[in-house]
């Protein structure tokens, strides 16, 4: 009989990535010290190139003045994985869980958060599949969503980043993930109609809990912050 854990869901809204960034280092935090279950975010971010701890920074492409005049925001962060591309209409997902609950296997989370997104695809006609060469979930040749996660104390942060309904003209300026002959695509796209991010949260979260055997419970940021308050110490 499977048992099913509890798991925070919070919509953050359109978010600037440093602030996402702070925000999971808190929850990481107390969640290591079991003041809170685990937890889902989800959120989108405004426009940012994030470089991985394993990126080459010749990824990068576009020029500084292209970023500026386009308002992209560069920031060096500690997930897995190279350079990629978050904005507006792309749903980007965080899970903060305790993996000693997952069987404390990398490879099998990594796994399991694609199969999430595999599975969240079929629910609008998108037949999507591992790779087995790279990471992140793939129609044919074409990305559908890039994956790049931190773990420590086997508790997980970073994530899943889905592209939805976003303008895919923003991967120009770099070389997403460092794959030189692949390009990307969205669920509007492969859908053939526009899908929200909304109705796309609203799939990956009935998904995500049915591949993690997670009880969904919704709360706010505003109610998650309140709670986590007392850690004032952010790594």
């Amino acid at each position: 009989m499977t048992v099913f854990k509890q798991l925070l869901i919070v919509q953050c809204g359109q978010t600037r990535y440093r602030e996402a960034w702070q925000m999971q280092k808190r929850i990481w935090k107390a969640r290591r010290d079991e003041m809170i279950p685990d937890v889902l975010l989800l959120t989108e971010h405004r426009h940012v190139y994030t470089l991985g701890r394993n990126s080459d920074t010749n990824h990068l492409i576009a020029s500084s003045g292209s970023l500026e005049k386009q308002g992209i925001e560069v920031v060096e962060t500690d997930r897995g994985g190279d350079i990629t591309y978050h904005g507006p209409g792309q749903l980007v997902v965080y899970p903060i869980l305790d993996l000693r609950q997952h069987g404390q296997d990398l490879h099998r989370y990594l796994r399991m958060l694609e199969e999430s997104i595999i599975l969240m695809a079929g629910r609008v006609g998108i037949t999507a599949e591992h790779d087995p060469q790279y990471t992140g979930v793939w129609v044919g040749e074409h990305k559908l969503a890039s994956i790049g996660i931190k773990v420590s104390r086997w508790i997980s942060m970073h994530g899943a980043a889905i592209n939805i309904c976003n303008d895919l003209s923003y991967f120009d300026g770099i070389i997403p993930c460092g794959i030189f002959h692949r390009d990307m695509t969205s669920f509007s796209n492969e859908a053939g109609r526009e899908i929200t991010i909304a109705e796309a949260g609203d799939i990956l979260v009935d998904e995500f809990c049915s591949v993690f055997s997670y009880k969904p419970e919704a709360i706010s940021c505003q109610e998650l912050l309140r709670i986590t308050a007392r850690e004032k110490e952010i790594l």
